[in-house]
């Protein structure tokens, strides 16, 4: 059973930068890929980065040159390191481990995390 575990959210100013960590157990991490979603009040959750698992990464285009996704294997460990976080990047963010099944994408999520960017 996947299990999901988020760490690292809190209250940032404008500017700054926080790390986010996702520990995930009850799954081979090495075979998933893995992202980071999130969910601003009254708004549909978004794709941040995704990072596959030969380590092959992409990012929304709001986030790129200011957030890094990256993992240990070693640790079952996924991190987005968020630079220059700017007001709009406030939301509950989620880790997720994805897994292709036949044509079917199963994805298990965790509970989420939050940041919050303000002065």
């Amino acid at each position: 059973q996947v299990h999901l575990v988020e760490s690292g959210g809190g209250l940032v100013q404008p500017g700054g930068s926080l790390r986010l960590s996702c520990e995930g157990s009850g799954f081979t991490f090495s075979s998933y890929s893995m992202s980071w979603y999130r969910q601003a009040p009254g708004k549909e959750r978004e794709l941040v980065a995704h990072i596959f698992s030969g380590g092959g990464t992409n990012y929304a285009d709001s986030v790129k040159g200011r957030f890094i996704i990256s993992r240990d294997n070693a640790k079952n460990t996924v991190y987005l390191q968020m630079n220059s976080l700017k007001p709009e990047d406030t939301a509950i963010y989620y880790c997720c481990a994805a897994r292709a099944i036949g044509a079917t994408v199963v994805r298990s999520w965790g509970q989420g995390t939050q940041v919050t960017v303000s002065a």
